[in-house]
């Protein structure tokens, strides 16, 4: 996945048919095979940090340094990555190897991603992704489109992947069809 021209911000997130990607935890993991998590172990291993939001962050941070070890090493990966969270409002950051970005997101993201090393992962689209987009941050978005009609979701509280008029061309920079029949699908900005 990992290609040698630099360092890049890759955005990960879990979609459905209709455009939910809220509370994924509801309705993906049925759909998480042995062959979505070879994709999801070796997105992790080709990232040497984590950037997130603060609502990612926080639910991520409760979660993880509980996770047992797993033979593959993806808990132990999760938990000792350095993680960037992108927050005006946390005040603290106590899960392992965590710092608070709290200054003009744009010029740290930049920052980050000149420095050294591979990728740099994001879970989940909300403000954070949305705004790192628009200021042509985001080198590479994965939509793990999973075959599922929520049939739920409001615009006005970040349930739906685009919700407020997101713009911008994208051309797509490959798929990976699974056997349980999501479709990763990745994109990269049009101008690239």
């Amino acid at each position: 996945m990992n290609d040698t021209s630099g360092r890049k911000v890759v955005a990960s997130t879990y979609v459905s048919l209709d455009g939910v990607i809220a509370n994924p935890h509801l309705w993906m993991l049925s759909y998480m095979t042995e062959e979505g998590q070879r994709y999801a172990l070796e997105q992790l291993f080709d990232s040497d940090a984590l950037l997130l939001g603060r609502e990612t962050y926080e639910g991520f941070a409760q979660a993880w340094p509980n996770m047992p070890r797993d033979e593959a090493g993806f808990a132990d990966r999760m938990n000792s990555l350095p993680k960037y969270v992108v927050s005006t409002t946390l005040q603290r950051a106590d899960w392992h190897n965590s710092a608070i970005l709290a200054g003009d997101v744009v010029k740290e993201v930049a920052e980050l991603k000149r420095q050294p090393g591979k990728d740099i992962l994001m879970y989940g689209f909300g403000r954070l992704a949305r705004t790192l987009l628009k200021n042509d941050l985001i080198d590479e978005l994965r939509f793990w489109v999973h075959p599922v009609l929520v049939g739920q979701g409001r615009v006005d509280n970040g349930d739906l992947l685009f919700r407020d008029g997101g713009r911008g061309n994208l051309r797509l920079a490959g798929q990976t069809v699974l056997d349980s029949g999501v479709v990763i699908l990745r994109y990269q900005p049009a101008g690239r």
